[in-house]
């Protein structure tokens, strides 16, 4: 045998013990269907679906699997990401392009392990690397509510992804790097309320899917360290630092009353959290919110590393000048805010953390508080897109986040033009 061939061989052996270490990495912890038939089936009842509209609340499924202007949960819309557009598919009862054929043990394993009712691997766009968490019983009991819902036939558009990305082979190679399926354990030293708000966060919640920072490959890291939303341009600030969103120095109260009503003391939610707020939590229970609060008060603290300021731009005399002229008269001269109303800008997080992206998003398109039921008409902010140039807003922005005793580094135009370049919905 040639020396040529030897080599080859080699290779080959090497392609197929890659090849099957990919395929069993993509089948851990994944029974077959057959298995779970065994298990037998009880008929859902109106506890059980009402308990699956609650947890579908929690896991805000809506947001995504609802078109702009169409029918909740009948899929359709357009999630833009680094490799393409996804279209998320309709949750309604249909048979022909909903879940109407889907049993509980293949919605099961779709949460579980990533799987289409026919085998094919789901992108990871459908947070089932945070929903593997979700118990058995949950899972059954949302598959009950979706199932109740009243049948659409819409089908979903066919995903626009770029190659090698739109390929089945590449998603099992992405799986077997950064996919470990496996329900929520309990953590015994812990009480029962720090573990259901564990479950809630790490799971349902799937909050880590905003608050990390991803890799090349679009995979999550873990711990809530805060991290850009792609394709986005907000900034999700991280959970475990007190200079960006972290509650460890919190009342418990102030945090549940973030969540339910999307403003606390000092603080109100905007961008795609106040998608999260209107549409999710304001609908939890006090005892979950309290759960979860109390979960993210005890997260390690690690505080990232922060640029220091730099000295203040030369345009700060316009930077004043634009805040007397559009800001002052609801955020007040000294960037105290209104109590519920309008919110301080003076040692405001959203406005001095790093990087400056969220205050330049909010200037741009406008601030919006979430409508909730405690707060059904909340105060907004009018964009200034239009009304101010890059180097204004570049002022502005500078001026708010050096006033008043912050130390956050000015912003620059460019930054201001690379923010108007990215979208927001």
């Amino acid at each position: 045998m040639s020396r040529t061939m030897k080599f080859a061989l080699v290779l080959l052996a090497m392609g197929m013990a890659a090849v099957a270490l990919i395929w069993a990495l993509n089948v851990r912890g994944e029974s077959p269907l057959t298995a779970l038939a065994d298990r037998p089936a009880a008929a859902p009842n109106a506890e059980q679906i009402r308990r699956g509209e609650y947890l579908a609340r929690a896991g805000n499924c809506a947001a995504c699997h609802t078109a702009r202007g169409g029918t909740p949960y009948a899929g359709g819309k357009g999630i833009d990401t680094p490799f393409g557009t996804l279209f998320a598919g309709n949750l309604t009862p249909d048979p022909t392009t909903g879940l109407g054929g889907w049993s509980a043990d293949e919605f099961w394993r779709a949460l579980h392990n990533g799987r289409s009712k026919s085998g094919r691997l789901l992108y990871p766009a459908f947070p089932y690397a945070s929903y593997t968490k979700i118990s058995r019983g949950d899972a059954d009991a949302i598959h009950a509510y979706l199932q109740s819902l009243p049948p659409v036939q819409q089908a979903t558009p066919a995903h626009e992804l770029r190659f090698p990305y739109n390929t089945q082979a590449a998603l099992a190679v992405w799986r077997a790097l950064y996919f470990s399926p496996g329900e929520y354990r309990s953590e015994p030293a812990q009480s029962v309320a720090w573990n259901r708000g564990a479950y809630l966060v790490q799971g349902l919640g799937h909050c880590n899917a905003c608050h990390a920072a991803r890799n090349s490959w679009g995979a999550s890291e873990s711990g809530l360290g805060g991290g850009l939303i792609p394709m986005q341009g907000w900034y999700a600030p991280s959970l475990a630092d007190r200079a960006q969103a972290g509650v460890a120095h919190w009342e418990l109260g102030e945090i549940v009353s973030l969540f339910k009503t999307g403003m606390a003391r000092g603080a109100s939610v905007s961008g795609p959290m106040s998608e999260v707020v209107r549409g999710s939590t304001q609908y939890l229970s006090d005892a979950d919110l309290r759960a979860m609060a109390g979960y993210l008060k005890a997260l390690p603290q690690r505080p990232l590393g922060h640029a220091k300021a730099a000295a203040a731009p030369p345009a700060e005399r316009l930077g004043a000048e634009i805040y007397e002229q559009h800001c002052a008269s609801c955020h007040g001269k000294q960037g105290q805010g209104e109590p519920g109303i309008y919110p301080a800008l003076a040692g405001n997080r959203a406005v001095t953390m790093e990087p400056g992206v969220n205050v330049l998003r909010t200037i741009l398109q406008g601030g919006f508080a979430p409508a909730t039921a405690a707060h059904p008409r909340p105060f907004g902010m009018p964009p200034f897109a239009v009304a101010l140039s890059d180097a204004e807003i570049a002022a502005v922005a500078s001026h708010v986040r050096q006033q008043w005793g912050n130390r956050a580094s000015p912003l620059t135009a460019f930054e201001v033009s690379r923010a108007r370049g990215k979208r927001a919905d």
